[in-house]
């Protein structure tokens, strides 16, 4: 059964029965079904080895192509905060929507993949192109998130309580005693609620202590911070004793030029991201439109392949790419199937091919005789916004 959430490509031979297909499946599917036709070119079929090669292989290269067009769909629905109304102005293909793209009358790009080509040579074309765009976009992807994580490293010390944040901004130079020989100023986080247990203690933590020094600096909803002045020769026994008691001490050093030094930092760091964020979303909005190109290419081009392996020569045929109502696709399935079983006996099974392709049938029997419809269906996932 094929899938509810996704457009529909199919392929019949382009014979006597397959005149005015499209206005008859038209008329007789449900209501806001969107059909259109779906240009398959007469490609250069080569050999039965070739096309058999090829209809093993296909799948695999589908199955990368779609999933290179969703992470990059999954890039751009990150960077826009998951806001679909963002997201459905950059998912376009040539500036319209992707239903546009294949329901208005879709044709081969023979510009960029002539059709005098082996199947061969535009398989290979394919897949370096997205493999290509593949790449790129790991490469800038990633190279954005170290970015964007070394901000948001630099942006967690501005916040959180004060046993964890960056005093830097909150301790001024008056609040620190420096250049002295003998002593230093600790700075301690006390949780709020044994804010009285520390005026009482701190004095006598270890020897040493200046008596009355500790001074309130800040306060969140969590912590206090205090400075507290103590001789330099028992900094090591007073912050051991802090930790017994559940007092934080501050590993911080005054430093006019190492302030300076980090709000450069964070200023480099935050317009940097934002160049790679506009970068990128440029970049993945484009490559987004190249891919699912290459994509439904890849795919009009499994449906030639098919067709031939099943309904031979001549390589002429007639596609159509259909949108289904979800709450209709089983009746949209019927209507398909009961319009086109005139092509049940050249689908039920591969004919027996004469001469040398009779050497291929038991060769390749159990491919040949897999389970299908009678017309040749792929289907394009939906772009979920």
């Amino acid at each position: 059964m094929p899938s509810d959430q996704s457009t529909w490509l199919i392929a019949v031979p382009q014979d006597g029965d397959s005149e005015g297909l499209l206005p008859e499946i038209t008329s007789k599917l449900p209501q806001h079904t969107r059909v259109a036709e779906l240009g398959i070119p007469s490609f250069k079929t080569g050999t039965l080895d070739s096309l058999i090669a090829l209809s093993e292989e296909l799948p695999k290269q589908d199955a990368f192509f779609t999933a290179t067009v969703a992470k990059i769909v999954d890039t751009l629905r990150n960077l826009l905060n998951n806001d679909p109304t963002k997201l459905a102005q950059h998912v376009l293909v040539n500036e319209g929507s992707v239903d546009d793209y294949i329901l208005r009358g879709w044709k081969w790009n023979d510009s960029r993949y002539g059709v005098q080509r082996s199947l061969r040579e535009m398989v290979d074309v394919l897949n370096k192109e997205m493999a290509s765009i593949d790449n790129v976009m790991k490469a800038k992807l990633n190279n954005y998130n170290i970015v964007k994580g070394s901000l948001v490293q630099m942006q967690r010390k501005k916040t959180g309580n004060l046993s964890v944040r960056s005093l830097v901004g909150i301790v001024s130079k008056e609040d620190i005693i420096q250049d002295s020989e003998y002593l230093e100023t600790c700075l301690v986080a006390v949780p709020k609620i044994i804010v009285k247990e520390w005026n009482l203690k701190y004095e006598r933590l270890t020897n040493m202590v200046v008596p009355r020094s500790s001074s309130p600096i800040a306060s969140d909803s969590e912590y206090a911070l205090f400075g507290v002045v103590i001789f330099k020769r028992v900094h090591d026994q007073f912050v051991q004793k802090c930790r017994e008691n559940k007092f934080i001490v501050r590993d911080f050093t005054y430093s006019e030029e190492q302030i300076a030094k980090e709000g450069e930092e964070l200023e480099i760091a935050d317009t940097t991201e934002k160049e790679l964020w506009t970068e990128l979303l440029r970049l993945s909005r484009t490559n987004f439109s190249e891919s699912f190109q290459i994509l439904v290419h890849l795919k009009n081009l499994r449906l030639f392949v098919e067709s031939v392996l099943r309904y031979g020569l001549p390589a002429n045929y007639v596609g159509l790419a259909i949108r289904p109502e979800p709450k209709y696709t089983k009746k949209t399935l019927s209507v398909l199937t009961n319009h086109l079983n005139y092509l049940s006996p050249r689908s039920s099974g591969r004919a027996q091919k004469q001469n040398t392709a009779d050497d291929f049938a038991g060769e390749y029997q159990s491919l040949m005789e897999q389970e299908f419809f009678d017309f040749v269906l792929y289907e394009v996932p939906w772009i979920v916004l």
